[in-house]
């Protein structure tokens, strides 16, 4: 269903928002702020939290997301669930030839999530992963820069991403494995594994550690090691952490020429600020420019406006189906090397 298909009501793109919990309502915001787009209907099992968003946006509500993503006045979904349930409803949104924008990290398992991917294909919608972290001002400046070839070739990235926990967090439905698939490496560390590929691309060998080191989660894990390579030898290192104690996010790209850093996602995580280091031939230290973006976090909705593009222009959105697969992909591969304590080739 390509634009030209779209059944539009006013002009909008006409939206159904399954899941109302708190980040299914930044969702709601985003869709809201666009002149492009509205919410239609709201479906959570919990009435009171899709009461609230509906009462908000003068939209139906339901507590069943079947008769939500099959209504014919809705032309996207936006699957904001727990991880349990989101290729069920993302598959059956785009059987129902619905855009589909599914948040991270989309599934459970990859095979999962192939389903929804060549259900999509077929239906001929558009498929996206909620990969927020992509339209962050400061990562998206970085991802430009690096595209323009400043820092010449890459050699190695790293993230380190974080968070200490909150009082209660190991009763949350992010620490259960029935519900959400796996612990900090399906949390947070995704991000991290998807900003890899969308600088890096492909990476053909995984080595990782996994641990449960402090909170009462197991067989979910609180902390996450990864080393990965690229076909053309570039390593990429991830630590992604629960027992943090202080929200961090840096994420850095270094090449022969000089080295990109990220720090900061607004908020708890400190103001955004990205570091261009450039030097002038090998030995030199490397001259800094620093640039703090102080605005609020917009990247919900950077990145639902770029998803609006994708619709009205008939192409494949940032952060795909297929891209969101292999991620998924790596995750197991980095849960495959943790247990059997050995590289893995992809």
């Amino acid at each position: 269903m390509r634009s030209s298909d779209l059944q539009i009501n006013n002009g909008k793109i006409r939206v159904a928002l399954i899941g109302a919990g708190r980040f299914g309502a930044k969702r709601a915001d985003a869709v809201g702020k666009s002149a492009r787009s509205a919410l239609t209907v709201v479906a959570d099992v919990t009435t009171e939290l899709a009461g609230a968003i509906g009462q908000r946006f003068g939209c139906k509500t339901t507590s069943d997301w079947r008769e939500a993503v099959t209504q014919e006045n809705v032309d996207a979904v936006i699957v904001s669930t727990p991880t349990h349930l989101s290729s069920q409803v993302s598959l059956l949104a785009a059987q129902a030839g619905k855009h589909v924008l599914t948040e991270k990290p989309c599934a459970t398992s990859s095979d999962q999530f192939a389903a929804v991917v060549h259900a999509a294909r077929a239906t001929d919608v558009l498929l996206k992963a909620g990969y927020n972290h992509r339209y962050h001002v400061s990562i998206r400046r970085a991802h430009e820069l690096f595209e323009q070839g400043i820092i010449g070739r890459p050699l190695f990235v790293r993230c380190v991403y974080g968070h200490g926990g909150r009082v209660g967090y190991e009763s949350e439905w992010r620490s259960r494995v029935s519900l959400a698939g796996g612990g900090e490496l399906l949390d947070q560390g995704v991000h991290a594994l998807d900003l890899f590929q969308w600088f890096l691309g492909e990476f053909e060998e995984v080595t990782g550690m996994i641990s449960t080191a402090f909170w009462p989660i197991a067989p979910a894990e609180d902390n996450v090691f990864a080393l990965l390579r690229t076909p053309g030898n570039v390593v990429a290192q991830l630590h992604a952490s629960w027992t943090n104690w202080k929200n961090t996010f840096s994420f850095e790209v270094f090449g022969e020429e000089g080295y990109l850093k990220v720090s900061g996602l607004g908020g708890s995580y400190g103001a955004e600020r990205l570091c261009c280091g450039l030097r002038k031939r090998p030995g030199d230290v490397p001259e800094e420019v620093w640039t703090e973006f102080p605005g609020p976090d917009d990247s919900l909705e950077r990145e639902w406006e770029e998803f609006l593009d994708a619709m009205a222009e008939g192409r494949e959105p940032s952060s795909n189906g297929h891209e969101a697969c292999r991620t998924l992909q790596l995750v197991e591969a980095i849960r495959q090397s943790a247990l059997a304590r050995c590289m893995v080739h992809l």
